[in-house]
């Protein structure tokens, strides 16, 4: 078993933009609850850690001043991204997200620290909040927050991959110009969705070319499609990086059920993609790994399913995909939601796909997304990128 630390506490619920905005955090509650039933947070091996409100001091390495001062007045304000659709304002806006915040960048200090292997916030992954904006239903941008405080603490190379199916422009934007971190995103292509950025020619600013990593995949990628673009994209690059930390942001807004995207990926593909990351976490960087949350829309068939794997996949104890919800927690959601949950922890599929290094297919609408961003970056790293 490897030692976890989860962030946990029913307080992260109150980051709540109101009932009828996609981001409950009903999805939250419902993981925990589907964690439990199944064990996987039982045992010495698993700390749950309450998070405590970050202070201005912590916040400012990341966010003005100005934008911290709006959020705590939490008042309708375009000029910070406030009072939107997408950010509408709620009482105690500024606790429940800088909350938020200390549970990412606790949880990366403690990997670092090596007081435990891997960590998880499954609140965390609000990748679109700006330096002085809200975005995407981000206030804070927490993993920003946690590699600043990392590169703080002394890490020279920090790894963030970004599985979520939106483009991760906020970690982007803050570290365009460092390279000290290299931020790999796949996602859906920008031409179809939110926030309309991440292509491949995005390779990262002055003194920091090829640090910024884009794959922009076409809409209704499936498991197949999505695997062997991870697969030929991730892997090469953190082997030429040598990162001494992975920080991911694992949203599983990638699935075909979820409302607001087009690709089509299973629970089992995401789960795939959770147990490729542990094992690039060990080979490359002794295990060093923090695991955060991020978009998924599906709150109860999927989201609880996806992340629930994560945290058994960080625990050291992954859940076999034909493993029964427990009727436990299928009792809570018919009776919460008035209809049935999901009966396995599986969607049926293999999470199968072939290998980019079997040859390039210029047919291929994904392939060809694949070869744009080698192309783009793999020189910059020394990488052929017909390999």
């Amino acid at each position: 078993m490897e030692s976890v630390h989860v962030t946990w506490d029913d307080s992260l619920t109150s980051y709540d933009f109101g009932p009828a905005h996609p981001l409950s955090p009903v999805r939250l509650d419902l993981t925990i609850r589907l964690a439990r039933a199944l064990g996987v947070l039982d045992g010495g091996h698993v700390e749950l850690v309450s998070p405590k409100v970050a202070d201005d001091a912590l916040l400012t390495t990341v966010h003005t001043p100005d934008f911290i001062a709006a959020v705590r007045r939490a008042a309708v304000d375009p000029q910070y991204g406030l009072g939107t659709s997408d950010n509408p304002c709620f009482d105690a806006m500024h606790e429940a997200s800088a909350r938020v915040v200390t549970g990412s960048v606790e949880a990366a200090l403690a990997v670092w620290a090596g007081r435990v292997t891997h960590a998880v916030n499954i609140a965390g992954g609000l990748h679109h909040a700006m330096p002085d904006t809200a975005s995407g239903f981000c206030v804070y941008n927490d993993p920003a927050l946690a590699i600043r405080a990392l590169l703080d603490a002394g890490a020279e190379r920090v790894a963030y991959v970004d599985v979520d199916v939106h483009h991760g422009d906020g970690v982007q934007a803050v570290f365009y110009d460092d390279p000290r971190v290299l931020t790999i995103s796949l996602h859906e292509t920008p031409r179809m969705l939110f926030p309309g950025t991440g292509y491949p020619h995005e390779t990262g600013g002055r003194g920091a070319a090829g640090s910024a990593v884009n794959v922009a995949l076409p809409p209704w990628t499936s498991d197949r499609g999505w695997l062997r673009a991870f697969n030929a994209v991730v892997p090469p690059l953190l082997r030429a990086w040598h990162p001494q930390i992975l920080v991911t942001q694992d949203g599983c807004d990638t699935h075909a059920e979820d409302p607001l995207a087009h690709l089509e990926l299973t629970v089992d593909g995401q789960r795939a993609s959770y147990a490729a990351l542990h094992a690039l976490s060990h080979e490359l960087c002794d295990g060093r790994w923090m695991a955060t949350g991020g978009g998924g829309y599906a709150i109860v068939d999927v989201v609880p399913r996806a992340w629930t794997h994560l945290l058994a996949e960080a625990a050291g104890s992954p859940i076999q995909p034909e493993t029964d919800v427990p009727s436990t927690w299928r009792e809570y959601v018919a009776a919460t939601f008035g209809r049935p949950g999901p009966t396995r922890m599986t969607d049926g599929q293999t999470a199968a796909f072939d290998d980019f290094s079997a040859g390039f297919d210029p047919g291929d609408e994904v392939d060809r997304a694949i070869m744009a961003t080698r192309k783009a970056v793999f020189p910059f790293h020394g990488i052929n990128p017909e390999w």
